[in-house]
């Protein structure tokens, strides 16, 4: 995987790195962080303009994400429909519309990198139901220049260990996913847990 991204990075330069932001924006299983980091790699070896891959990647990034809202808000509610015909899309929809819905501007910052695999779902979710564009873009464009300026910075930074950073990374973004479910599921037996306490009482009330 390494050596195809290095081979694409080679021959395209930042138009691969602002191709692969844009269509990650949009659920396109593309490993974006991985060619983040070796845009990095290639700045601190001197084969890329650090500006350019930071460039490019932050414009892919957002013009996917904006995309993305634009499809779930003229699409509306028969688009996530459509999208959760899959379990496997359902599954991530539902995380990801839990999320926003409970989160709202912050949901979208966390989700372009603390975590990025509900980014796309995310912005679907916030365009289809309905979350405020200026509210969305103000919180996307914060995430997405901590996601491309610490990706592409661990890249400079780390470029001779990139193979090994990926992995990490990787690992680790599977962990704040499984978090965030796991808190998403909490909350959610916590409220049942309450309003059945509630019913209880009322009908104590009433007997």
């Amino acid at each position: 995987m390494t050596d195809a991204v290095f081979a694409l990075l080679s021959t395209y330069g930042p138009w691969v790195v602002f191709a692969s932001a844009f269509l990650s924006c949009l659920a396109v299983p593309i490993p974006t962080s991985l060619m983040m980091l070796a845009g990095g790699a290639f700045a601190a070896a001197g084969d890329l303009a650090l500006t350019n891959v930071v460039s490019a990647a932050f414009a892919g990034a957002v013009i996917g994400d904006q995309t993305g809202y634009s499809l779930g808000r003229y699409g509306g509610r028969d688009m996530l429909d459509r999208l959760a015909r899959s379990p496997a899309r359902k599954a991530v929809l539902t995380r990801a519309q839990g999320f926003t819905d409970r989160h709202g501007g912050k949901g979208v910052f966390l989700s372009t990198w603390a975590v990025a695999p509900l980014g796309p779902w995310v912005n679907f979710a916030a365009g289809a139901t309905g979350l405020n564009w200026l509210r969305f873009t103000i919180w996307d464009i914060l995430g997405e220049t901590i996601w491309v300026t610490l990706y592409v910075g661990l890249g400079y930074g780390f470029a001779a260990r990139i193979e090994s950073l990926a992995s990490l990374l990787g690992n680790l973004a599977g962990f704040l996913v499984a978090a965030v479910v796991a808190a998403g599921m909490f909350a959610w037996i916590r409220a049942v847990l309450r309003a059945q306490t509630r019913q209880n009482g009322a009908n104590a009330r009433v007997e």
